[in-house]
């Protein structure tokens, strides 16, 4: 009897060791996780360098703040204009580059049944977006009469953008994750001005609007937009969209 009770004592002794352990192995693969740091891979296409941090604020609210610059290398690119208006007038402009930087506050809430720790799983968002680019048109524009004249533009754009956006991070190993923004639909204000830098005749902005419809650049931002006067300002909203694979490593 004596040996049977010090059996179940040993027996109740180690399971409750292994027990302990395994807790404590799942309280490990569970790591608490506050910080990451992300790399934004698929806008690399277009040119723009792009990383961010994340902290985790509590009960499975984060908050990032994402900072990148658009060089003018990339696979979208706008071929210039070259268009022949129906009343005379030609105009002949060099490709578009731009170049600038954006600047991406956010709030994210990640599903509890999809995390396997704080920073992955499926979550819902908020984000603000603030972007400015720059860019030269430059070419050349005949007019009615023959006469030639330079086009020498500089342009700025400032977008301020807001929206809520849905994604899935995914965890690949202890401290890496590939986060992806499945879909970000949102809102933007457009501040568009536009500095001339060479005298040019009142026919060339009808030209260069009538250009823009042909090429269907208005459709993309406000069709009652229009170029009118020589270092101008123009304003209009648009429907924006936010999308992104990013690799990220947390600490």
């Amino acid at each position: 009897m004596k040996n049977l009770l010090s059996f179940i004592v040993l027996l109740v002794f180690i399971t409750n060791t292994a027990f302990s352990q395994e807790l404590e192995n799942e309280e490990k693969e569970k790591r608490v996780v506050k910080n990451e740091i992300s790399f934004e891979a698929l806008q690399l296409v277009n040119g723009v360098y792009q990383i961010s941090y994340e902290r985790y604020i509590w009960n499975n609210f984060s908050a990032a703040l994402a900072v990148g610059y658009k060089g003018k290398e990339g696979l979208v690119n706008f071929s210039g204009l070259d268009y022949t208006g129906p009343n005379g007038g030609r105009l002949e402009t060099n490709d578009l580059f731009y170049t600038g930087y954006q600047i991406i506050p956010e709030i994210r809430y990640y599903l509890k049944n999809t995390s396997k720790g704080n920073l992955n799983g499926f979550y819902l968002g908020l984000y603000f977006k603030f972007s400015q680019y720059t860019s030269d048109l430059t070419g050349k524009y005949t007019a009615t009469d023959n006469t030639p004249y330079q086009v020498e533009f500089e342009a700025k754009l400032n977008i301020a953008s807001t929206g809520l956006m849905i994604g899935y991070k995914l965890p690949i190993t202890k401290r890496f994750n590939i986060d992806f923004i499945i879909a970000g639909p949102g809102a933007g204000d457009y501040n568009f001005r536009i500095i001339n830098k060479k005298d040019l005749p009142d026919e060339f902005y009808n030209n260069l609007n009538e250009a823009l419809e042909e090429y269907s650049v208005l459709d993309f931002i406000n069709s009652d937009f229009r170029f009118s006067k020589v270092d101008s300002r123009s304003k209009f909203s648009a429907f924006s969209f936010r999308y992104g694979i990013a690799l990220g490593y947390t600490f």
